[in-house]
C-alpha cells in the first residue's frame, strides 16, 4: 500500500528537529532508521503530516563511557552497537542481543533509540535495556529529562514521551565481567520473538510476554531470596499478559518464558 501524502523534512541539527516537533506537535512524527515507522504508515495505521528525518544527525550517533555508565547516543545503528568494542566490553549483554535484531540490512538502518521509541513488546532492546536498568534520555524545547526504563512504557506502541520530546540518549550501567545472556525463539532466525529472555546481574528482561516489555519480577525477587535458578525460572510468567497470535498460544509463551528463562539463568551463572 501507498502511504497518505506527508510533507518530509530533514533537519541539520538537533535542536532544528525539536523546533518542529515544538511547531506541529502531534502531527509530526521522527523518522530515524525507518523500519518501524514506514511499514505502519504504508499501513495508514499512522498518517503523520509532518515526517521529520533524523537519521543523518552525527550528534546522535555515539558510544562513550561516562562513569558507571555506557552512554549511547539514540541514533546509534544497531550495528555500530553490535560492532562496537567499547560496548562489547562494557555492556556485553547489549551488544548480544544487537546481534540478533533482523538481518544485516536492518541492522545497518535501524537505531538503538528509535527501537525503544516505538515501543513493540516483541522487540529484543528494550528487554535487554529493561534488564540492563537502563535509562532514556529525553529532550525538547523545555529542556531534558531522564527516565528510567522502568517507567518509560505505558502500553503497546505507547510510553511517556510526549508529542514534542525526542529520545536523544540511552544510558546503561557498565556491567563488564558479570554474567549475562540473551534467549530468543522464534520460527526463523531474522523473525520476530515468539518469546525471549534476557538476563543480566540477577535481572530479568522479557520480550513479547505482555503488552510492554517485562521485567520478570518474580524471578527477580525469588533469586534476590536464595531460590535455586529451576525454582526461580518456574515463576517467570507471573505477573505478565502474554497474546495469543498464529505463532503461539498463550500457554505456550507462558512455557517459553520459563524455559527460556531457566536457559538464560544458567548460562549466566556459569559466566
Amino acid at each position: 500500500m501507498i502511504p497518505v501524502g506527508f510533507e518530509y523534512a530533514r533537519p541539520d541539527t538537533v535542536d532544528a528537529a525539536l523546533a518542529l516537533l515544538a511547531e506541529h506537535g502531534e502531527d509530526a512524527t521522527i523518522l530515524a532508521g525507518g523500519h518501524s515507522l514506514l511499514p505502519v504508515m504504508k499501513l495508514r495505521l499512522a498518517a503523520p503530516e509532518l515526517v521529520i528525518d533524523i537519521g543523518r544527525l552525527a550528534e546522535l550517533s555515539y558510544v562513550r563511557v561516562e562513569g558507571d555508565e555506557l552512554a549511547i547516543g539514540a541514533g546509534t545503528r544497531h550495528r555500530l552497537v553490535e560492532s562496537s568494542e567499547v560496548v562489547q566490553a562494557e555492556c556485553p549483554l547489549l551488544a548480544a542481543v544487537a546481534r540478533t535484531v533482523g538481518d544485516p540490512q536492518i541492522r545497518h538502518r535501524g537505531t538503538l533509540g528509535g527501537s525503544l521509541a516505538h515501543a513493540d513488546p516483541a522487540s529484543d532492546l528494550p528487554a535487554a535495556v529493561l534488564a540492563l536498568g537502563g535509562t532514556v534520555v529525553l529532550r525538547s524545547p523545555r529542556g531534558e529529562r531522564s527516565v528510567p526504563i522502568t517507567g518509560f512504557y505505558t502500553g503497546m506502541f505507547s510510553s511517556v514521551k510526549e508529542p514534542d520530546e525526542l529520545v536523544v540518549e540511552v544510558r546503561v550501567p557498565r556491567t563488564g565481567t558479570a554474567g549475562w545472556a540473551y534467549e530468543k525463539f522464534t520460527r526463523r532466525a531474522n523473525d520476530w520473538a515468539i518469546v525471549a529472555v534476557a538476563v543480566v546481574d540477577g535481572r530479568v528482561g522479557l520480550v513479547n510476554m505482555g503488552p510492554t516489555p517485562l521485567r520478570a519480577s518474580a524471578t527477580e525477587a525469588a533469586l534476590a531470596d536464595g531460590a535455586s535458578i529451576a525454582d526461580a525460572a518456574a515463576l517467570a510468567d507471573q505477573g505478565t499478559d502474554p497474546t495469543a497470535d498464529v505463532t503461539a498460544t498463550v500457554e505456550f509463551r507462558r512455557h517459553l518464558a520459563r524455559v527460556l528463562t531457566k536457559r538464560a539463568l544458567t548460562t549466566a551463572a556459569a559466566g
